[in-house]
C-alpha cells in the first residue's frame, strides 16, 4: 500500500509544477558532474545508502539494474525537493537504454517517469502503458498513468484505471483515485467523505500516505469553498512533514489567494526556494508593500534570463504567474497558457489562462478552458468567479442586433 503513494504524492507535480533552486540550472549531466545535494539525505541512514548507489552507478554505467536503482534514487529526490536537477541526473543514468523497446518493465517505467518530468507527457505515458503491459500488478504503474490521463482530461481512461486498480489491488485503494476524480470532475463533497473515511485506516498511515492524502483532502476542501478547512488541514500536515515541499506550496498559494500575505511571508525564508515558492513569496510581498520585493523579482527574473540563454522550451507554470499575476504581461502569459494548454489541462493552468484572456480583453481566446470545464464540470472559486467576469466580457463585445 506504501510504495503506490510514494509515487503518487507527485500527482500534483504533473501539472507542471517542476521546480529548482538557486540558478535554476537544468541539465543531463555527464557522469562526472553530477553533483548530489547533502538535503536529499538528512539521515545518515540514507546518506549511506544514496551515496552506495551512486557509487555502484558510476563504477558500473552500463548495467540497467545499477543505473535503475540509481536513477530511481534521484528521480524520488527530485520530487522530495521540487528540483528538477535531479531529474536530468535520473535521465543521464538511463541514457544508454533511452531508446531502447525491450526492456524490463521496471525500465520503462522509470523512463516514463523521467519522460513526464520533462514534460513529454505522450513520451511518458507510452513508456507507462509499456511497463503495464509486461507487468500489470504493479500499483505505481496504475498510480501514474491516471495521472497522467487526468493531466491530459481522459477522464475515460482515468476512470478505467480506477476500475482496474479495484480489480488488481481492492476498493480501498481505488477509492482514493475515484475521491480526486470526484474533486477533479466537480464533487468535491464526495471526494471529500471518502478521502476522510481514509485519513483512519490503517492502511494509510505511513507518512507519505499521511501527507498526500492530506494533501488531497486540503485540495478537494478547498475546491468545495472551504479555504479554512483547508488550510487547518495542510497547517496539520506540516506539523507531521515539515519539510512537504507540496504542502507549503498549497498553503502559499491558498494564502496568496485570500490575501493573507503576511502568514505566507512567516512561513519560512525565500533564500534558495523553489521557482514556485518563490513566485509567491513575491507576490507576498508586493500585496504587502514589502521592500524586498524587488530583490525577489530581480531573483526570478534572472532565473528566467538563464533560462531563455539556454533556449529552454519546457512552460513552466510560475514563470506563467510571473507575467499573468506579478508583471503585468498578459499578452506573453497568454502566449505562454496557449501553448502549455496543448500538452495539459490542469486547475491552475486553467485560471492562469483566464486571467491573461480577461486581461487583454479577449474572452474568446479562453475557449478551450471553457470547453474543459464543460467537459469535466470542473469548478472552484477562483474559476466561478472568473468566469462570471468572462461571460460579462463575452456580452459586451457581441454585436447589437
Amino acid at each position: 500500500m506504501t510504495q503506490i503513494f510514494k509515487s503518487l504524492i507527485a500527482f500534483c507535480f504533473l501539472g507542471g509544477i517542476w521546480f529548482s533552486t538557486h540558478s535554476q540550472v537544468r541539465f543531463s549531466p555527464q557522469e562526472s558532474s553530477i553533483v548530489l545535494n547533502a538535503s536529499a539525505h538528512d539521515k545518515s541512514a540514507q546518506k549511506s545508502k544514496f551515496g552506495d548507489l551512486s557509487k555502484a552507478w558510476r563504477s558500473q554505467p552500463q548495467d540497467l539494474s545499477v543505473s535503475l536503482a540509481y536513477a530511481r534514487a534521484v528521480f524520488q529526490s527530485g520530487l522530495d525537493e521540487g528540483d528538477l536537477r535531479w531529474f536530468g541526473a535520473a535521465k543521464a543514468a538511463l541514457l544508454p537504454w533511452w531508446q531502447n523497446d525491450d526492456l524490463p518493465a521496471d525500465a520503462l517505467f522509470m523512463r516514463g517517469l523521467v519522460k513526464q518530468g520533462f514534460h513529454d507527457f505522450t513520451g511518458g505515458l507510452t513508456d507507462i502503458n509499456k511497463a503495464i503491459q509486461v507487468n500489470p500488478n504493479k500499483a505505481e504503474f496504475w498510480s501514474w498513468r491516471f495521472a497522467l490521463h487526468l493531466l491530459k482530461t481522459d477522464l475515460v481512461a482515468a476512470l478505467q484505471d480506477c476500475e482496474s486498480m479495484d480489480r488488481l489491488f481492492g476498493q480501498e485503494e481505488s477509492r482514493v483515485y475515484r475521491a480526486i476524480l470526484h474533486y477533479r470532475t466537480g464533487d468535491p463533497q464526495t471526494a471529500i467523505d471518502l478521502l476522510k473515511t481514509l485519513v483512519s485506516s490503517p492502511n494509510f498511515q505511513s507518512t507519505s500516505s499521511k501527507e498526500w492524502l492530506s494533501l488531497h483532502l486540503g485540495e478537494a476542501y478547498r475546491v468545495a469553498g472551504q479555504p479554512d478547512r483547508a488550510t487547518a488541514t495542510w497547517k496539520n500536515q506540516l506539523k507531521i512533514s515539515p519539510k512537504s515541499h507540496i504542502i507549503k506550496l498549497s498553503l502559499a498559494e491558498l494564502w496568496v489567494q485570500e490575501g493573507k500575505y503576511l502568514e505566507v511571508k512567516q512561513m519560512s525564508s525565500s533564500a534558495g526556494s523553489t521557482d514556485a515558492l518563490l513566485m509567491q513569496f513575491i507576490l507576498a510581498t508586493q500585496g504587502l508593500k514589502d521592500p524586498s520585493e524587488k530583490n525577489l523579482a530581480s531573483l526570478f527574473e534572472s532565473r528566467l534570463n538563464s533560462q531563455a540563454l539556454r533556449q529552454e522550451s519546457m512552460i513552466e507554470r510560475p514563470q506563467m504567474i510571473f507575467f499573468i499575476d506579478y508583471a503585468k504581461n498578459p499578452a506573453n502569459g497568454l502566449r505562454l497558457s496557449i501553448e502549455n494548454w496543448k500538452i495539459q489541462q490542469e486547475p491552475r493552468d486553467a485560471v492562469l489562462f483566464l486571467k491573461a484572456a480577461l486581461a487583454l480583453n479577449q474572452p474568446q481566446a479562453a475557449e478551450p478552458v471553457l470547453a474543459w470545464i464543460e467537459k469535466t464540470n470542473y469548478s472552484d472559486p477562483q474559476i466561478k468567479a472568473l468566469l462570471v467576469k468572462l461571460k460579462t466580457q463575452l456580452q459586451s463585445i457581441q454585436p447589437a442586433k
